[in-house]
């Protein structure tokens, strides 16, 4: 597959087919990915994957976390701002809607947005799931870093004709995680990643969020427009 074509198609999947991941491919998209940039190549990201068992008592302990004490949990860095202001406030609402619309979930059933809430905590039914981390000891550039670790995973993921969904749900919950793997103290869990094969007559994964145009984001300088 083309990098272009990867890049374009990848997309967050909220259904999963239970057909399995050969553990060699976990491997290589994990080693394609390690190729990511990062400052003085400090390579500050960790991965922790699960399967079979291991990854049914893990969805099983967030799931319990989430639906009986979500309360008693918080991240550890804050991923949205406090205040929203525009455009990203109008942004996130045509994303939610859109979502719950494909759904066929109303703006007012909250029990039915919560089940679907819940279903992160399955990684949407994937058969891997992957829990990235960081180190804390380090700052805020290596944040960037980890973003560029987690788009490669989910690039070299459609190489291999697979599909990603990428959790910051998961960040809420990361007592639970380290009660079911051997996660430091010195590391942050930024987010999980559900992956697997598409579930093609789910609803949801028809949903496709727009993106704005190149001119909305980006300006031009020195550059010869007629060429």
């Amino acid at each position: 597959m083309h990098v272009d074509e990867a890049i374009r198609s990848r997309k967050s999947v909220r259904r999963f087919l239970p057909a399995s991941v050969p553990s060699s491919v976990v491997q290589h998209i994990l080693s394609v990915a390690a190729r990511a940039p990062s400052g003085n190549n400090v390579q500050p990201w960790k991965v922790y994957a699960v399967a079979g068992e291991a990854r049914q008592r893990l969805c099983d302990a967030f799931i319990e976390a989430a639906t009986h004490e979500p309360d008693r949990h918080q991240p550890e860095y804050a991923y949205y701002p406090t205040t929203w202001v525009e455009p990203y406030l109008e942004r996130r609402r045509r994303c939610g809607f859109g979502l719950y619309a494909s759904l066929g979930i109303a703006r007012d059933d909250a029990a039915a947005r919560e089940r679907q809430m819940l279903r992160n905590y399955t990684f949407f039914d994937a058969p891997v799931g992957l829990l990235v981390t960081l180190d804390r000891r380090l700052n805020t550039g290596s944040f960037m870093d980890l973003g560029m670790f987690i788009q490669n995973i989910m690039v070299a993921a459609r190489a291999q004709g697979l599909h990603t969904c990428a959790q910051a749900a998961f960040a809420w919950f990361h007592k639970v995680a380290r009660a079911q793997l051997p996660i430091s103290d010195h590391e942050i869990l930024a987010c999980g990643i559900a992956l697997g094969h598409e579930d093609l007559s789910a609803p949801e994964n028809a949903f496709i969020t727009e993106r704005t145009d190149v001119e909305t984001f980006a300006s031009f300088h020195g550059f010869d427009t007629a060429r």
